[in-house]
């Protein structure tokens, strides 16, 4: 299914929903592109696996910085938006891939991590979450997010320091499974789709539910207190 106007495309191949990112820039997550990925989720409920795919070279880049340059109510509001988002992808009870075309920055990093197997591209990519960096306090939700899926050794690095890797390094870190050729990323995503739809969706969604679902609930009871206390420093 494509809308020419939108930020998102999907298509069905065969039980696997392929939801491909492309606003022809750096995919920058905005209220539209949440917007149609929640749609997504809603419209693909016949899918036994979502695989979510970047464009060439860019599979996020982070929030759209148009927004957050309008001021705290923007930013809070779209950083907030963005945190249900990932609490949804990061608790969907099928399996969610994701093929990590090339850079992912920031909310492209949490992104990926939200999602369950996470096959990235080779080349001169960086993955990482940049905001200490950039003077932008990592929300709860991405600490939560952080500290299940990176590898311990990798976590006060990728947080607190900053560090951007390359998808070799992104192995090592917990951001990415695998690595494979770009000219075959999508294709691995979409076999691996197919695997793990072919699993037992009842005994996914329940196991997917027991190991994260305390996650899911405290920082989405969390997520109105903590933007009202998010603020952006030099």
């Amino acid at each position: 299914m494509t809308d020419t106007s939108s930020p998102i495309a999907f298509e069905i191949d065969g039980d696997v929903a392929v939801v491909t990112l492309d606003d022809g820039k750096a995919n920058a997550v905005s209220h539209e592109l949440i917007r149609r990925l929640h749609e997504v989720l809603d419209e693909t409920a016949d899918a036994r696996a979502i695989v979510i795919v970047g464009r060439p070279g860019r599979f996020s880049a982070g929030f759209d910085l148009a927004v957050m340059g309008r001021g705290m109510e923007a930013a809070t509001e779209l950083v907030g938006s963005g945190g249900k988002l990932l609490m949804r992808i990061f608790g969907f009870p099928r399996p969610v891939v994701a093929a990590c075309t090339g850079h992912a920055i920031a909310a492209g990093a949490l992104l990926l991590l939200a999602t369950d197997t996470r096959i990235g591209a080779e080349g001169a990519f960086k993955i990482g979450l940049n905001e200490a960096a950039i003077g932008m306090p990592l929300p709860h939700y991405a600490v939560e997010l952080a500290r299940d899926r990176l590898a311990p050794t990798h976590y006060t690095r990728s947080t607190l320091q900053a560090e951007i890797y390359d998808p070799v390094g992104a192995v090592a870190a917990g951001y990415l499974d695998q690595v494979v050729s770009a000219d075959t990323v999508v294709a691995a995503a979409v076999a691996e789709g197919q695997r793990l739809g072919g699993l037992s969706t009842g005994a996914y969604a329940a196991i997917k539910e027991s190991s994260r679902r305390a996650i899911v609930e405290r920082t989405l009871a969390s997520i109105d207190d903590d933007m009202r206390a998010f603020t952006v420093s030099g």
